[in-house]
């Protein structure tokens, strides 16, 4: 029977192997020893992103049908489909570190686990999906391409294809964005009025300033985030400016000012209450968007019970 002592030891020995891994930049994979610690962090992260791209298919795919052109409606069918894939692609990498995806959605189902709150949002005009392909995905973009070089390696590598699609959705918002701002009086401010409203939740998906962040300190040791959440909103206020201007419409922030000696546009305060309590279920659609997935989720339930049916099947044909 090995002693406490022994057993004590070679967890260090262990750790101390984990630690030279981050520090020489190797990925950390499924069958590599690790911390429980980091196991359920990356698990959260992971299902949290998972979460997001199935969760926030709701908001666009109520548009579809009522997009403005056949061109229109392809497009945004295939983002939609885009965003289940990449949920697909999340939950079966999170999966590789032991837990199940029906864990992954009992968690969601049941508000244990977050999902991005901005999909809390409701999308009151076409110009909402505009803004959502420009800024969300945008801003999406920011925080995705350091996760490339993430920690964890299913998770790098799901990232390097999902990031090439999420430059297509934002291309495919800013277009429509662009075409809306120059054209009619009215269409411009349909615009104008959709980026003021998803400007500051686009700012909150970075997650809280980094010294009120409760997992991002341990998560930038482990290379698990690699930037921190201050800096990613930096930078994409920065790129948006630039954007801004180029569309031609007014600063949703009027406290937007270049500051030369930073180098960096300044910003106004964000509503960090309104943060938490969209997080927290009191948003205007959390109800509406789970409530919703548990229905999908249920009327799926067939499917699910003929792939088990058709498995048990070859196993019995396997041991026969």
């Amino acid at each position: 029977m090995i002693s406490m002592d022994t057993k004590t030891i070679d967890e260090a020995v262990e750790l101390a192997k984990f630690e030279q891994k981050i520090a020489n930049e190797e990925k950390i994979e499924p069958s590599d020893w690790m911390p429980e610690a980091y196991r359920k962090n990356v698990i959260r992260q992971m299902s949290q992103h998972a979460h997001s791209e199935i969760i926030g298919m709701q908001p666009e795919g109520n548009w579809i049908t009522r997009a403005p052109t056949l061109r229109r409606k392809a497009v945004l069918l295939s983002k939609v489909q885009d965003e289940g894939g990449h949920g697909l692609y999340l939950y079966s990498a999170t999966e590789t570190l032991g837990i199940t995806r029906s864990e992954m959605i009992e968690a969601l189902q049941s508000r244990k686990a977050k999902y991005a709150s901005i999909f809390n949002y409701p999308t009151l005009t076409w110009a909402d999906i505009g803004a959502i392909g420009w800024l969300v995905d945008g801003a999406a973009i920011v925080n995705q391409i350091s996760l490339q070089r993430t920690s964890y390696g299913p998770y790098a590598r799901a990232m390097v294809r999902i990031c090439k699609e999420e430059s297509f959705h934002q291309r495919q918002g800013y277009e429509i964005m662009y075409e809306l701002a120059h054209g009619t009086p009215v269409q411009k401010q349909m615009a104008q009025d959709a980026m003021n409203r998803f400007w500051w939740p686009s700012l909150m998906m970075f997650g809280p300033h980094d010294a009120d962040s409760a997992h991002s300190g341990q998560s930038i040791l482990w290379k698990v985030k690699r930037e921190s959440n201050d800096f990613l909103r930096q930078k994409f206020i920065d790129q948006s400016v630039v954007q801004i201007e180029v569309l031609g419409l007014e600063l949703p922030d009027p406290e937007i000012v270049w500051n030369e000696e930073r180098g960096h546009y300044d910003s106004g305060p964000i509503d960090w209450d309104e943060f938490k309590r969209v997080i927290n279920g009191g948003g205007p659609c959390n109800y509406q968007r789970i409530k919703h997935h548990k229905k999908a989720h249920q009327e799926g339930e067939w499917v699910r019970e003929a792939v088990r049916a058709y498995r048990l099947k070859q196993q019995t044909k396997n041991v026969a």
